[in-house]
């Protein structure tokens, strides 16, 4: 009587699962790259072998080239960004086109692949892609003809518009119908209208304005140039600025990531032909201010890993082959490496 009533429960048990996941909607099932680090390898300028590494941390399992691996064909371009918005990952390639990927399984769905130039990061507004791209050289190498290119609907397709912009757009953020563009060249923030692909507004900061993030509830854009670094936060209902910090950070670049306790953590870099590069970290709310939390050769990208509270820094090793990854802990202790692909420069944290 006892096996025959845990028989019975059991069997009930297995119909309220099956019921449940019914009244769920079906779950999806969680993707094989769905949970860990994506790793950006931007690829060597001429052969064009950008990819995408994946990390485990928990497993410390790395699998390399897992674009090629899941789609058959290689990713064919030098890697810029990777923006992951709207169930799908953005993969910008500088070599003139954008990959659409499903983020679990890495397999396509999609692309832009026409008409563009030197595309450097991407958006998603009103059902569309909002693309900041340099536009062809001109004999001198300068670019007067950047843009931001809009392609209709969210897993690519053709260039409908392309709006001109400042020189050099690279980061966008999107704010409502508002899509606000960082003209790193000159200077200047654009905002275009999503819903009637208008520039609307254009606001002067200082520096070069290369990536926009979110602290404690504002939006914020890093600038840098020889000698300082500089932040500007906006009201995002009149779209004015808000608020300016300014901090003595020598050679800065354009990398930066964001650490835990409003900590901002910047790649700081000699240049040619030393490459004496550093890691700086600083807070736009409290007195931080470290110069050189770490020095070394080869920095190219760095990500913070909030869930672990872990510093990963990419080395691209002057191209002369594959880079290598250093993860580090928060006090700054090394506690692994990584050996990727061809220019590591940036993360993605999952």
């Amino acid at each position: 009587m006892t096996n025959y009533f845990k028989k019975q429960i059991w069997a009930l048990a297995v119909l309220l699962i099956a019921f449940s996941c019914q009244d769920n909607g079906g779950e999806k099932p969680q993707g094989r790259y769905d949970s860990g680090v994506y790793i950006m390898n931007e690829g060597n300028l001429g052969t064009n072998d950008g990819e995408v590494y994946h990390y485990n941390p928990g497993l410390r399992a790395l699998t390399g080239g897992i674009f090629e691996f899941e789609n058959k064909r290689p990713f064919a371009g030098l890697l810029e960004d990777m923006v992951l918005e709207e169930g799908r990952l953005y993969l910008v390639a500088n070599t003139g086109k954008i990959e659409i990927v499903e983020p679990g399984n890495f397999r396509s769905l999609g692309a832009v692949t026409g008409d563009l130039d030197q595309p450097r990061s991407l958006a998603t507004a009103r059902g569309k892609l909002f693309i900041s791209d340099y536009g062809p050289y001109d004999p001198s190498f300068a670019t007067p003809d950047s843009y931001i290119a809009i392609v209709d609907g969210l897993d690519g397709g053709t260039v409908k518009k392309k709006i001109p912009v400042s020189n050099k757009p690279e980061d966008l953020f999107v704010s409502g119908k508002n899509v606000f563009v960082a003209g790193s060249e000159e200077g200047k923030i654009e905002i275009i209208d999503a819903e009637t692909e208008a520039l609307v507004k254009t606001l002067e900061v200082s520096g070069s304005p290369v990536q926009f993030f979110e602290q404690r509830g504002d939006l914020w854009v890093y600038s840098y140039d020889d000698s300082k670094v500089y932040f500007q936060s906006f009201h995002l209902d009149n779209l004015t600025k808000k608020e300016f910090r300014e901090l003595p950070i020598a050679q800065a670049t354009s990398r930066i990531a964001l650490g835990e306790d409003d900590r901002i953590y910047i790649l700081t870099s000699s240049g040619w032909p030393d490459y004496k590069d550093g890691i700086a970290v600083v807070s736009i709310y409290d007195t931080t201010l470290i110069p050189s939390w770490k020095t070394g050769s080869g920095f190219y990208g760095i990500g913070y890993d909030q869930e672990r509270r872990e510093i990963y820094v990419a080395n691209a090793k002057g191209f002369q082959g594959n880079g290598e990854v250093i993860i580090y802990q928060k006090d700054g202790k090394e506690i692994g490496k990584l050996g990727v692909g061809r220019g590591p420069s940036g993360f993605l944290f999952r």
